[in-house]
Order: C-alpha cells, then structure tokens, then sequence
C-alpha cells in the first residue's frame, strides 16, 4: 500500500512496523469462505515501536492498557468478504484507535455559576409550569 499509517501530524507508523495475519473468516461467502484467507490480523508493538516519540507512547500504553498483550496491539477485521477490503478495515480502525489514544487530554472544566437572570428564568418557568398543571386538574385544589 502506502509507506506506513498516518495516525496525524507528528506518528507516522512505518509499514515495517506492522504485521498482518491472514486466515479463514466465519460468516458469509459461499463456496469460497472455507478457502479464503479474509479475516486480518494486525498487530502493532507499541511498546517497543522506534517511531513513536516517548511522550505518546506513555500515553498511548495508558490509555490502551486493557487492550495490549506484551505492548503489542492487535485488530482483527473479518466483516467483509475479501481480504483487501478487510486490510482496509484493520488500518482504518487501528489509525482511530491510536489517534484517539495520543490525543492530548482535555482542558479541565472551570465550574461556573449560574447568573441571577438565569435563575430567576428558571423559577419563572417552573411557576409557569405548576399554574399550567394546577389548571389541569379536575379536582380544582
């Protein structure tokens, strides 16, 4: 294919760097599904990969902790019939996961208070509401 996967600006993950098992997939197509090797495998070891600068690797193996074996991360991608489209898939999948893995954290929330106007809305709305319910009723409490 290409040169590697563009996760974003600064990773770049070097084709040499992945490894693709192929084997039988389950699931639908005829004849050719006990002959065809569909189902792909990627694996990735984040752990000891050269390409990945330290700091989004930290955060990277955090953050992917419950989804790592010995630091090697691994897609499997089976849903479609042919092997090439389900290539396609594993790399597609395995550049969201590690985009969202190296993202810079959010910033923390500053808490805010609710001006006076707009609790003073919020009272008049719920008034608004108990009169239009009270009017409602049949017992005319």
């Amino acid at each position: 294919m290409d040169d590697g996967l563009r996760v974003n600006d600064q990773l770049l993950v070097p084709s040499a760097e992945l490894r693709e098992r192929f084997s039988r997939s389950s699931g639908p197509g005829g004849q050719g599904v006990n002959t065809a090797d569909s189902r792909v495998e990627l694996s990735f070891d984040l752990a000891g990969s050269p390409s990945v600068p330290e700091p989004l690797r930290a955060r990277a193996l955090e953050r992917l902790a419950n989804r790592l074996v010995d630091g090697v991360l691994t897609i499997a991608a089976s849903e479609h019939r042919t092997q090439l489209s389900n290539r396609e898939a594993a790399r597609e999948r395995m550049v969201a996961l590690l985009r969202d893995a190296i993202a810079p954290p959010p910033k923390p929330r500053r808490p805010t208070r609710p001006s006076r106007a707009a609790k003073e809305r919020r009272l008049a709305e719920k008034k608004r509401q108990s009169q239009r319910k009270r009017e409602r009723r049949v017992d005319g409490d």
